[in-house]
């Protein structure tokens, strides 16, 4: 299955962020900690390379992805070229409250005072940039939603008097090069329900944990996941839970709609749906 979303006004946004990239210091790219590889959107890394701009990687979200496997990404990036990285949970001030420092270590040519250093706020939709951004400024002046493509402009603003912030558009690349990337994508909910089919995003879904976290299926579900393949566990799902339609047929387009929910509010637990390993063996670097 291959899963490409790439709205019309995103086409404007590229555009702008290209003329601001020309602008900025740094550029804070916020990616999903549970997809760090899949949520990097290439043509950021493109824009900021050309320009020659450091990037702070902020993995959002870490309070939901596996500890293990993040500590790993942040190795992985950290070991990259004028990249930091850190993972946090946007939801926490204290965490949020880390990160001017970090991403001003990345300009040091402005350590001065003498100018402000300007960030740049970029990724893909639904990662939580918005949050972000009220939390960095500890007020609301970004909208949020539990819907891909919230921010449609992008906005300035001043952090103290030694920064300024522009907040750009969830950005999406136009096609998607690997499936699993999108498969992985949908599941997180970074893309507009309209260019899935949440049965075989899913599937997609169980596959991984069975491989991963079976652990965590049969506690939630109570299943025995050992004797269970992907469409199994989405069967099993409305067992359990007495998922039928008319004709005591189970209803598994609702089972599925329960596992991506309970995936993506964390009810299923902590969990990383790709590694700095399984990164490198799907490239085939």
């Amino acid at each position: 299955m291959s899963i490409g979303w790439f709205p019309g006004h995103m086409v404007t946004a590229r555009k702008k962020a290209a003329e601001t990239m020309a602008k900025i210091d740094v550029v804070i790219e916020v990616l999903d900690a549970r997809l760090p590889g899949a949520s990097t959107n290439p043509m950021i890394e493109e824009l900021r390379l050309h320009r020659q701009r450091p990037c702070l990687k902020i993995l959002n979200k870490a309070d939901l992805a596996d500890p293990a496997v993040t500590a790993a990404w942040l190795r992985w990036f950290g070991a990259q070229k004028l990249v930091k990285a850190g993972a946090l949970s946007c939801k926490k001030p204290a965490e949020v409250a880390k990160i001017p420092k970090l991403a001003a270590s990345l300009a040091p040519h402005r350590d001065s005072g003498a100018k402000p250093v300007r960030l740049l706020v970029m990724g893909i939709p639904n990662v939580g940039k918005s949050t972000l951004l009220n939390a960095l400024l500890k007020r609301k002046v970004a909208a949020t939603g539990d819907q891909p493509a919230v921010t449609k402009q992008q906005s300035r603003h001043s952090l103290g008097e030694r920064m300024e912030l522009t907040d750009t558009p969830g950005l999406m690349w136009p096609a998607i090069q690997h499936p699993s990337d999108g498969l992985m994508l949908a599941a997180s909910h970074a893309i507009g329900e309209n260019a899935y089919i949440d049965e075989e995003v899913a599937t997609f879904l169980a596959q991984t944990l069975l491989a991963r976290y079976p652990t965590l299926l049969k506690v939630r579900y109570g299943c025995d996941t050992e004797s269970l393949d992907a469409p199994g566990v989405i069967e099993a799902i409305a067992r359990r839970r007495g998922y039928r339609l008319r004709g005591a047929r189970l209803d598994h387009e609702k089972a599925a709609l329960t596992l991506l929910h309970d995936y993506r509010s964390g009810a299923l637990g902590r969990i990383s749906l790709e590694t700095p390993q399984s990164r490198v063996a799907m490239l085939g670097k």
